[in-house]
């Protein structure tokens, strides 16, 4: 059992190495496009929101995949698994059960969901920022009434 946390922690460690660097890169972003011009606001955000999503979900890809390799590299998963699958599934806390760890190494897949909630936690943490700053950068009139500043408290 003690191997399985370590080896579980490890692979945990990797992945929040991953999410902090593509946390970085995604407030470098939406810092750089804040330095621009920003004629068009309602487009600038958006643009902003899908840039910082799409590097995020890139994390979690990578995260899944890094996952994956683990499984492999310590045969946690029955022979001729899909792991990429089996990772999916345990990282996301869907957990459909049809593909099951071998016994030896049963706490990986909770393990895996512990750390994707995790992540998926600190994604929508950073999301929210990345918002709440660039609707901040922008002012409150150039989004007009929807967002104004009293709807945040």
């Amino acid at each position: 059992m003690m191997i399985q946390l370590l080896v579980g922690s490890c692979v945990s460690i990797i992945n929040i190495i991953i999410h902090a660097l593509a946390t970085v890169a995604a407030v470098s972003i939406a810092r750089w496009t804040g330095l621009n011009d920003t004629r068009r606001p309602r487009l600038f955000l958006m643009g902003v929101m899908v840039a910082t999503v799409l590097m995020l979900m890139l994390a979690h890809t990578i995260e899944i995949v890094v996952w994956s390799l683990s499984y492999a590299a310590v045969g946690a998963a029955p022979e001729g698994s899909d792991l990429l699958y089996f990772a999916f599934v345990n990282y996301t806390t869907l957990g459909y059960g049809d593909v099951i760890p071998v016994k030896e190494w049963r706490l990986f897949g909770p393990m895996a969901a512990m750390n994707g909630i995790l992540m998926f936690g600190w994604s929508t943490a950073v999301l929210f920022e990345v918002l709440l700053r660039t609707i901040e950068h922008l002012g409150p009139n150039a989004l007009g009434k929807a967002f104004s500043a009293g709807d945040r408290s």
